[in-house]
């Protein structure tokens, strides 16, 4: 069967799909691309996520592109306002006519001969798979399994004779007023529905295992809209950006080198907002350090003021089955339900869960390093995007996108088809460490035996840290003797050494 070939294809048509296409457009006009998305509309998890409140837990002024400023008044913006963000600069930079919807990579070849990519998408209108060709892939696919989230085995489910949702799967026609809901969890999707809830229902519950800290902040940013009132639109948004992003690895390195001083701060801001007599030990003083996992933000407080109502309440203990009526506790209480939202979690899938193969072999790549996080040992002209887990996801995805133009625009200039991280003598039998580390949730901790590793030395490291990553992936030169670069042509393999720039 006969293939249409582009020069890159991008897999995933939400934010940091469309961010890369827009990148791709704009530093290497003359490439060819599609963007290959298995839904039917683009967003990713913007579209894909309908529940109430549905919202952003990072500031707008960070979540959103380097290069195309965000114009609301409220930096933790709603869902529809970040789908409609990312619709805009689509159509900015007409970007759309280059996705194929419905078409879900199941699998990707590459042979080295050919230099190429094969990809299989099966298409949604039809069934069919058709084949698709590529000299450069940029897997955009984001890190979780679209097709379900996490739901643990709850014993007795099947009793409950109320409503079992999970938030990345919620009826469009459910009806929760005035009943009795329970939300199962305590992370960022949870603390959104039991503020946006509260108002409409009987009560509302958020049952927990064990706490998580969380972080009130003001929805609008006061120094971003004044300085967009007085300065020029770009420069206001850079100068809020690097504001925002100053304060983001400020935070985090103070969590990590002082871990209590942060703790204490943190949960007193939690007393201050709830009062001397409730329990914040009980139920907002986690077990780990800050920032072991994500903090949750808690829009001007909104939280605390459900709490505070009467409408919310939180209860910290570990569920033993599910009833007829509820939940029945270990503590032996029984939480009465109309409603169970099972806000427990993603399922973390490598690369989309597309099977990849490099000339005939399967690549397992839990057996590979990762080049500077976003590429990996003896795979070609491959380039992921994973945002990061201390900061805005799209910050790496937009630094990521701009490697992947350099790196293209480097083949191009020196007649390059082929790109290959590989470990150099030096390397071999480095240690093998986790893919990120210091890092705990649990979506990650399930499937950390089937990630890629980072080694103990540059390039082999998958860092966390903005700044440093601008000077790696913008900086740094690709003549790094980890890259091997072969020309087509002759198949002539040339691995370049580090040179001084």
């Amino acid at each position: 069967m006969s293939s249409e070939y582009f020069d890159v294809i991008i897999v995933g048509a939400g934010l940091s799909g469309i961010g890369a296409a827009c990148h791709l457009q704009r530093r290497c006009p003359g490439r060819t691309y599609a963007i290959l998305e298995g839904r039917a509309a683009m967003g990713g998890t913007w579209d894909l996520f309908r529940y109430p409140g549905i919202r952003s837990d990072s500031d707008m002024h960070t979540l959103g592109y380097s290069f195309k400023p965000w114009r609301e008044s409220k930096a933790i913006a709603d869902g529809p306002s970040i789908l409609e963000y990312i619709r805009q600069t689509a159509r900015e930079y007409d970007v759309e006519r280059h996705i194929r919807y419905g078409h879900l990579v199941i699998r990707a070849d590459w042979s080295g001969a050919d230099s190429c990519w094969t990809l299989e998408a099966r298409c949604d209108d039809t069934g069919s798979r058709v084949p698709l060709r590529c000299n450069v892939l940029l897997m955009c696919a984001g890190y979780y399994s679209y097709e379900h989230g996490h739901t643990p085995a709850f014993a007795g489910a099947d009793r409950f004779k109320g409503t079992i949702v999970h938030p990345q799967r919620w009826p469009a026609d459910l009806d929760y007023r005035g009943k009795r809901v329970v939300v199962v969890g305590s992370g960022a999707t949870a603390m959104t529905l039991i503020p946006a809830m509260a108002q409409d229902v009987s009560h509302i519950v958020m049952l927990q295992r064990s706490p998580t800290y969380v972080i009130a902040m003001p929805d609008r940013d006061v120094i971003a809209n004044t300085l967009r009132r007085l300065l020029p639109e770009k420069w206001a948004y850079a100068i809020t950006r690097w504001k925002n992003i100053g304060m983001q690895r400020w935070i985090y390195r103070r969590a990590r080198s002082n871990p209590e001083k942060v703790r204490r701060r943190l949960t007193g801001w939690v007393r201050k907002a709830l009062g001397p007599d409730y329990d914040v030990e009980k139920h907002f003083m986690p077990r780990y350090n800050p920032w072991e996992q994500r903090l949750c933000l808690i829009p001007n407080g909104d939280l605390y003021d459900a709490i505070n109502s009467g409408k919310a309440s939180v209860v910290t203990d570990h569920i033993r089955n599910f009833t007829e009526k509820g939940i029945l506790l270990e503590s032996g209480r029984e939480l009465e339900a109309d409603i169970i939202v099972t806000a427990t979690g993603l399922d973390l899938v490598v690369l989309g869960g597309a099977a990849l193969t490099v000339d005939g072999l399967p690549v397992d790549f839990a057996n590979t390093f990762t080049y500077k996080g976003v590429m990996f040992s003896d795979v070609p002209n491959l380039v992921s995007t994973f945002g990061y887990v201390n900061a805005s996801w799209t910050l790496r995805a937009d630094l990521i996108a701009e490697f992947s133009c350099r790196l293209l625009n480097f083949m191009d200039e020196h007649g390059y088809r082929i790109c290959t991280p590989r470990l150099r003598a030096a390397d071999r039998g480095m240690q093998a460490r986790p893919w990120v580390e210091g890092f705990s949730p649990g979506y990650l901790q399930r499937v950390a035996v089937e990630l890629p590793k980072q080694g103990d030395r540059e390039p082999w490291l998958n860092l966390q840290d903005y700044k440093l990553d601008r000077k790696r992936f913008l900086e740094e030169p690709l003549e790094d003797g980890a890259l091997v670069f072969e020309a087509r042509q002759t198949g002539e393999r040339r691995e370049l050494r580090a040179t001084a720039t």
